[in-house]
This record gives C-alpha cells, sequence and structure tokens, in this order.
C-alpha cells in the first residue's frame, strides 16, 4: 500500500516529488496525484495519529472501496494445488482466473498483481513449501560422508557400512539405508528400496557426480551409467545430475545427509554391530525417528507433510520393481563364447571379432550388437564344465559335429547300403570307445559328399573283398584311382597270359654254379 502518511509530511516539509518517490518508493505520478487530491479535499500535514493509509486511502480514493469488493478473489490454495500438475504454470493460472471472474461479472486482478499476491500467501502460509519444487517433481539422492563401523567378533577386525540418502524436495521425506559398499548394485538397489518406501516416483531424479550415477558431465554434454539410466526408465523418472561443484542444485539432499549424519550415525556412534544386519536394522530404525522428528520452525513432521502434500503427486509404481543388471562389453572371440564370470554363454557366430555390450541380471545374460538384442540365455549360478551352447548359434559345421554320434552314423550308413553299413560298424567298433572311430566315421562321411554314395558303397564293397579291416586311408585310394568302378569279379580273376617271353633272368640256375657248364 502507498505511505500516504509519509508523503504528506514529507511534503509539509517542502521536499520535492523525486525525493518523495525516492523514499516512499512509489512513483512521482502517485506523488501528485496524492498532493493534489489531498489539497482539493483541505487534507494537510499534522493529521491525528489514529489516522491510517486505509482510512486516507478510503478519503482520498472512496470509489476504490467498492471496486475492491466487487473484485473476485484468487483461491490461492487451489492455485497452489494445480501448480503441481504437470505444465501448470502461473500465467496459465492468471488466464483462467481473468476468465472466470469476467464471466463472474467481477473485476479480476493484473497478472502481475496476482503473481505477487500468490507469492505473499505462500510466505505465509505453510505452501513456502515449494514455489520452486513442485509436490513430487524431484527425489535428490546422495551418500553421506560419515560410516558406521562393523566389528568382526572372532578377529576383531573393523569393516565400514556406508549411508545412502534420498529425499524428497518437497515435503523433505528421507529415506536412508545402510550398504556394504557404495558400488553400482548397492546404488541401484536403494534407489529401488526408496521408491518402494515412498511408494510412488518423482517426475525428476537428481543424483550427485558420483561415478555410480554419472559417468560425464560437462557444459557440453551428460553421460548416465547404462544400468542406472535402465533404471529410471523403468521407473519413468528423468535423471538431471547436480552440476560439478553446485551443491545448491540438490540442496535438501546435502541438509538431509547432514541430518541423517546427526540422527542416524551420530545417533548410533556408541553402538557396536557385529554385523551388517544389525547395523541396517538399527538405520532402519533411526529413519522412523528422524521422519517423525518434529520441524523447528513450522508445523508438523516430515512424515506428515509427505502425507499432506506430496504423496498424492507422486507418479505410480510399475507393476514389477526393477531387476539390477550390470552392463559389460566384450570382443566375441573365435569360439563365439562370452562369459558372466561363471560360465560362458554361445552369441552367433557371424559375431567373432564383433565388440558386444553384455547385460548380465539375476536369471538371464543378454548379448547386444548396435543396441539390438542377439542372443539371451538363461543364466546358471552354478559352474558347468562345457559352454551353455544354442545351435543356431553354431557354424553349420559345427552343427553337424554335434549331431554325431552312434545311432546317427549307423543311420546315414544304412540309407547308403549294406557293404558301407558294415565299414561304419567296424570303424565304432574296432577301438575300445565308439568314440575313437568317430573321425573315421567323418571323414567317410565326407568322401560322400566329394564323391556320390554310390561309389562309397562300390568303394566299401571292393575293400571288404580283400580284407576284413578296411581302412579310410585305403577307401580313398580306391576313389581316386576309379578302382571302384571296375566289377569286383573281374578285378579278382589272374592276369591273362600275352605269350610274350619274359623279360627277367633267362639263364638257369646252373650258369652260376662253380665248373665248366655241361
Amino acid at each position: 500500500m502507498v505511505d500516504y502518511r509519509e508523503i504528506l509530511r514529507l511534503k509539509s516539509l517542502n521536499y520535492n516529488n523525486t525525493d518523495i518517490a525516492v523514499s516512499v518508493h512509489s512513483s512521482r505520478n502517485t506523488i501528485q496525484e496524492v498532493v493534489n487530491i489531498a489539497g482539493a479535499l483541505k487534507i494537510s500535514w499534522p493529521l491525528d495519529d489514529e489516522v491510517s493509509n486505509a482510512d486516507l486511502e478510503e478519503m482520498l480514493y472512496p470509489d476504490r472501496k467498492s471496486k475492491n469488493e466487487n473484485r473476485l478473489i484468487p483461491d490461492y490454495p487451489k492455485i497452489h494445488r494445480e501448480l503441481a500438475q504437470k505444465g501448470v504454470t502461473l500465467t496459465l493460472l492468471w488466464t483462467e482466473y481473468y476468465a472466470e471472474a469476467v464471466a463472474a461479472g467481477k473485476s479480476p486482478y493484473m497478472s502481475t498483481q496476482f503473481n505477487d499476491n500468490y507469492r505473499k500467501w505462500a510466505r505465509v502460509s505453510r505452501a513456502t513449501m515449494r514455489i520452486q519444487r513442485k509436490p513430487g517433481d524431484t527425489m535428490e539422492v546422495d551418500w553421506a560422508g560419515a560410516t558406521i563401523t562393523i566389528y568382526d567378533p572372532v578377529t576383531g577386525d573393523t569393516t565400514p557400512a556406508y549411508l545412502f540418502v534420498a529425499v524428497l524436495s518437497c515435503s523433505c521425506y528421507v529415506y536412508a539405508e545402510a550398504c556394504p559398499n557404495m558400488k553400482s548394485e548397492s546404488f541401484i538397489n536403494c534407489h529401488i528400496h526408496a521408491y518402494e518406501y515412498f511408494g510412488g516416483v518423482t517426475r525428476l531424479l537428481i543424483p550427485d557426480n558420483l561415478r555410480t550415477g554419472v559417468t560425464k558431465n560437462t557444459r557440453y554434454e551428460t553421460i548416465i551409467p547404462r544400468t542406472y539410466k535402465e533404471m529410471a526408465q523403468h521407473y519413468d523418472t528423468a535423471i538431471v545430475p547436480a552440476r560439478v561443484k553446485a551443491p545448491d542444485d540438490k540442496p535438501n539432499a546435502e541438509g538431509s545427509v547432514k541430518f541423517a549424519t546427526t540422527w542416524i550415525l551420530a545417533a548410533l556412534r556408541n553402538e557396536h554391530f557385529f554385523s551388517f544386519e544389525e547395523a541396517k536394522a538399527a538405520v532402519a530404525e533411526k529413519l522412523e525417528d528422524l521422519n517423525t522428528r518434529p520441524f523447528q520452525k513450522r508445523v508438523g513432521n516430515r512424515r506428515l507433510a509427505f502425507e499432506n502434500e506430496e504423496k498424492e503427486f507422486m507418479q505410480p509404481l510399475p507393476n514389477n520393481p526393477y531387476e539390477p543388471a550390470v552392463w559389460s562389453t566384450a570382443k566375441v572371440q573365435n569360439d563365439y563364447l562370452i562369459t558372466d564370470g561363471i560360465n560362458k554363454y554361445s552369441v552367433p557366430f557371424d559375431l567373432i571379432g564383433e565388440e558386444v555390450d553384455i547385460r548380465t541380471a539375476k536369471d538371464t545374460i543378454e548379448v547386444f550388437f548396435h543396441s539390438n538384442r542377439v542372443a539371451s540365455h538363461t543364466r546358471v549360478m552354478k559352474a558347468q564344465r562345457d559352454p551353455i551352447r544354442r545351435k543356431e548359434h553354431m557354424p553349420l559345421a559345427h552343427q553337424k559335429y554335434l549331431s554325431y554320434d552312434k545311432d546317427s552314423f549307423h543311420s546315414w550308413a544304412k540309407d547308403i547300403g549294406m557293404n558301407t553299413e558294415k565299414v561304419m560298424e567296424f570303424f565304432l567298433t574296432s577301438e575300445k570307445e565308439p568314440e575313437q572311430g568317430y573321425k573315421y566315421c567323418v571323414g567317410l562321411m565326407k568322401l560322400a559328399e566329394r564323391y556320390n554314395p554310390s561309389r562309397i558303397e562300390k568303394a566299401c564293397e571292393r575293400i571288404l573283398s580283400v580284407t576284413t579291416q578296411p581302412s579310410l586311408r585305403s577307401i580313398t585310394t580306391i576313389l581316386k584311382n576309379g578302382q571302384d568302378q571296375i566289377p569286383v569279379e573281374k578285378a579278382s580273376e589272374p592276369a591273362a597270359s600275352t605269350g610274350k617271353r619274359s623279360k627277367g633272368i633267362t639263364r638257369g640256375a646252373a650258369a652260376f654254379r662253380g665248373g665248366d657248364a655241361e
């Protein structure tokens, strides 16, 4: 309100309008207008102490009272609730208020006064809360600097337990959990537990620039670890890391970390924990005390603020909680296998030499190439002697090799012919174990691919006609020389006499004895 009393007092001391305007923070036009109207109404300084600025305004501007009585007063609590909705601004709400006032035949506030009045209402109500932080909008996370000491009951050695803290920016409702380490798996699990504790998800997630949460954060680019980003996508929230060395970007987390350090870690300083489970249970108990501890400067506590002001604005939880997974990269070797550290799993053989992304979860292991899933296996937690393969991942030759067994060899030979079957049987039974003859059986099958099956049958017939112990080498020689083309009966006949004299030794044995020839 304009300070009418001070204007009249300073004017009576002969100050000019410029000096008066600077002193009372009003415009020179307003000063001149007040002086002119007061002069016309014969109102001058000094005034009685009982005369207030409101009384002076009613005397100087009698028409304003009736105008204010006809003004539509905004519903400020409703405005505050509407601001919590995504995309809603004061400008939009003023537009709707203006239309409502006109429709009701009342005078509306202009936008500047509308905004100022709302902010004044917010400052004097419990909604001081969140002009910048809307209910259900952000969750800030961080690690506490202090730790809890765990004592080994046998050796007396100590190990630290770390404290994860998540806080809702509007109500300052806190979730805290003790963790054995600050690795990615613990970090992700704490987020899952925090969402379950709050019973909902915020629109934004603000972590500090810790390695498990942010790979790179510069003015030009932000790179989030794939596991963390995947978790955020599952819960339909967006990760907006705080700027480097900018704690003001997450003031509630900073304050809540200090608060949790005092009321959880410091409160447990005299306790001796001999297992991590004991420490975790103690932290959970202190967390409830923290959230129900009364505010110092406002009515209620963190839990009541959450339930009354923020809970209804949280996004719903997904049907299933996120299953933590670890991402890694690997180059596919010649055996087209990748590993989860326990067992080896196959990928398509045509990825040999390529770099693939591996997603390792509790029950599954998935392989991605250029963001496309190319393989998926059920994860086996017990170490296996042999790799876990899929037939479709193998080259055709490897698929054939795995299909080799005694029955398949017999079946193939039977389709070729009786003699081939006998040779195959000899290969499988000539050694102590059938597997010792597998390479000869495979060799015979490859000969059938090079030559036609009918020639294989004839070659086997030929070799069996001269020996009961056929060899792969002999069969190969027969095929190369074309001996399988000669009928067995003809090949076994003695060579016909040509009547020609032998060109060998023609003299008898007597010629080489001592003495004269007779």
